[in-house]
């Protein structure tokens, strides 16, 4: 079966009740006549507009129902997702608008000020559509007139599997790069996932089968993706989601994460599973579940589900206690290369250190020269990920080259994580190479320093970068997030690094900052901690 997004949405659209639940933002909700009727709607004006099949949308929007409807209307019309990091300033929105070749951009009200200062640098945007607004600028159109406009008739389309999808992913250098996706891939991806999970013999091989499928296991789930949308993570449990017939549930507060608020919401709405990036967002969410006055009622959440970010095994045996029916699903992986391998906690279960995890079939480790690392060797090399994976990276050839490797007959991707292999087939992240510290010939791996800074009691959150050095190259330096109320004192986190890792690994210098300004994503902002570290090492020179 090649499968289409747009076409299993249209047939969920078909088959699923009336008045079932698909988005839910508070006390808003959209049935799936709803959606299904404005998603039609949104594709057709589209099309009217001259942006059709092929055309290359831009989501600059935080978590909101409109972000999952136009995602519907886009597969649906076979538009190209593009999705925009909310934070990003001028320079970088024109980078996504052009490398992207975007042709329309649904973009939220609150974000007009920074449109208004690009829009004429953007001369392959036809169309600018602003939600949120019943009274847009003259250049746009208020996304609400573009879903009531028409009957909401479905489409009459042909669609092809491959049609792409694109997901911006940061990384640690450069500019951000275009990963493809197609509709295919991502649908035989989630279905594998599926297989794994349920020790299915083989997944659904059409549309009533995987429709049968879904109404036989009851997978209607009610995903509440606490990561942004704009996250490759966030997206594809909420499209996973929704081509099952199931529901979204959005956060009311979109400008910072609440905990509490999730607990609530989750409550409220029947949540069956969570989406988070690590400890950005699990730490706050247990300490909310501790500090609350009465217990939430938790029974609907079956699993929270984690990717790209540490999420500590402390944190994890915290949640299991609060919520003793819940799995707790981290998954190794990245935009290029997801679902390299898994931890799996419960509260019952085997408790695993914080980084070790055990590796998918389709996992393999191999060194510079792409020899693959013998498990219990003790060598560091570069996890690769075969079977369903991107295409390669927009526009960028030699990156796509790098990257997406065949080796022995096996197409591989390759995004630069390093680790190593134990005799037992775990698998040890260590860090990209990227962030891979290089002190006096030594290599330091930032994440190892900064898991033993958060073990302190005195530490929230710890980034840990390299800053040029005479002596040594690269010096370690750490910025520390200190627990409210506590005192992190340089010396004592020096001393408590010490006596837990070599010598070479200690910080030369530990600086505090209340807010480590970490992506929205929960990853690092590895430039912006060293620009600080830098400017508050000139200051105390």
């Amino acid at each position: 079966m090649q499968w289409n997004l747009g076409d299993l949405l249209d047939h969920v659209g078909r088959v699923e009740p009336t008045s079932r639940p698909a988005l839910i933002h508070g006390d808003r909700v959209l049935s799936w006549a709803d959606v299904t009727r404005r998603s039609n709607n949104l594709a057709r004006a589209m099309h009217a507009r001259g942006v059709g099949p092929g055309a290359k949308a831009a989501f600059y929007l935080r978590n909101v129902p409109e972000y999952m409807e136009f995602l519907i209307a886009a597969l649906k019309g076979r538009l190209t997702h593009v999705n925009v990091n909310y934070r990003y300033r001028e320079r970088e929105l024109l980078y996504i608008f052009d490398n992207s070749d975007t042709e329309v951009v649904v973009y939220s009200a609150e974000f007009r000020d920074r449109v208004e200062q690009i829009r004429e640098q953007c001369p392959k945007v036809k169309v600018w559509v602003e939600v949120d607004s019943e009274t847009p600028p003259t250049y746009a159109i208020a996304y609400e007139a573009l879903a009531e406009e028409g009957d909401g008739a479905p489409l009459d389309i042909e669609r092809d599997p491959h049609d792409p999808i694109f997901v911006y992913t940061g990384g640690t250098t450069g500019m951000p790069k275009g990963v493809i996706w197609t509709h295919h891939i991502i649908m035989s991806a989630q279905l594998n996932s599926l297989r794994a999970l349920n020790g299915d013999a083989d997944p659904p091989s059409s549309i009533p089968e995987f429709l049968e499928h879904v109404r036989a296991r009851g997978m209607h789930a009610r995903q509440l993706p606490a990561a942004p949308l704009m996250h490759a993570t966030g997206m594809t449990v909420a499209m996973g989601a929704m081509v099952s017939g199931g529901c979204v549930i959005t956060l009311p507060t979109t400008t910072k994460f609440d905990a509490a608020e999730l607990w609530r919401e989750a409550s409220r709405h029947g949540a069956t599973s969570i989406t988070i990036v690590g400890d950005a967002f699990a730490k706050p969410m247990l300490a909310a579940l501790e500090e609350a006055k009465e217990p939430y009622k938790l029974d609907s959440v079956q699993s929270i589900v984690s990717s790209g970010v540490v999420w500590s095994s402390p944190v994890k045996q915290g949640l299991v206690k609060h919520i003793q029916q819940v799995l707790l699903l981290d998954s190794l992986g990245s935009t290029e290369a997801p679902a390299c391998g898994a931890t799996i906690t419960t509260k019952d279960g085997e408790v695993t250190e914080t980084l070790d995890f055990r590796v998918g079939p389709e996992c393999r480790v191999f060194d510079e020269n792409d020899n693959e690392v013998e498990p219990g060797s003790g060598k560091i090399g570069f996890m690769a990920r075969s079977g369903f994976i991107p295409i390669g990276y927009y526009k960028d050839e030699a990156k796509t080259r790098e990257t997406f490797k065949t080796i022995g007959g096996v197409r591989y991707a390759i995004p630069g994580d390093l680790c190593h292999v134990e005799a037992d087939g775990r698998l040890v992240l260590l860090g990209r190479r990227s962030s891979c510290i290089n002190t006096g010939g030594e290599k330091v791996f930032a994440e190892e320093v900064e898991e033993t800074l958060k073990a302190h009691p005195a530490v929230d959150d710890a980034n840990v970068i390299g800053v040029p050095d005479e002596k040594w190259g690269q010096a370690v330096i750490a910025v520390v997030a200190p627990r409210a109320g506590a005192n992190a004192d340089e010396a004592e986190l020096r001393a408590f690094v010490h006596e837990r890792l070599a010598g070479y690994k200690t910080p030369k210098r530990i600086f505090t900052k209340p807010d480590l300004e970490r992506h929205p994503n929960g990853k690092p902002n590895y430039e912006r901690m060293r620009t600080y570290a830098l400017a508050e090492l000139e200051r105390s020179a």
